[in-house]
């Protein structure tokens, strides 16, 4: 994996991540420059699995300025590329209830490709965030504890 352009530090908060893959992205050239750019926002977007085809929405990648009138709409539903049995498989999990697709980060692979990595994921509530927070608070003050001892 590559050094991420863009993450979803939102997914991480909201959600429980139960399995993650990678996956491409069926991108247009100005997309793919303004992706470069780092001008991607990944914080709303989720995919769903229709027709055999996964698709991510709600993505908003900027539209390249040096593309003028070859920019296509910032805001459209991407076709994502995966093996048709994992698309089959992940049509299966996702009819359970409560699960849900969500894109984690986007970056470009070895050979220069935008790889998306997606996640299946369900939703947290609001007791396990606060447990969340609480675990890391007393994680955080162990450390502490013993950052003073070792002095």
């Amino acid at each position: 994996m590559g050094k991420p352009v863009a993450t979803n530090r939102k997914a991480f908060r909201d959600y429980e991540i139960l399995e993650r893959m990678e996956c491409g992205i069926e991108l247009k050239g100005s997309e793919v420059k303004s992706i470069r750019e780092g001008k991607i926002n990944l914080e709303e977007g989720f995919a769903r699995v229709e027709q055999d085809e996964v698709l991510l929405y709600n993505t908003h990648i900027n539209p390249y300025f040096q593309a003028s009138y070859l920019n296509v709409e910032s805001v459209r539903p991407r076709k994502l590329l995966l093996h048709k049995n994992q698309i089959t498989k992940l049509g299966g999990k996702l009819a359970q209830r409560g699960l849900t697709l969500i894109p984690l980060s986007v970056y470009f692979n070895e050979r220069g490709f935008a790889k998306l990595e997606l996640a299946l994921c369900k939703g947290k509530k609001n007791y396990d965030r606060r447990d969340d927070i609480k675990k890391r608070e007393v994680d955080l003050a162990v450390r502490r504890m013993m950052k003073n001892r070792r002095r």
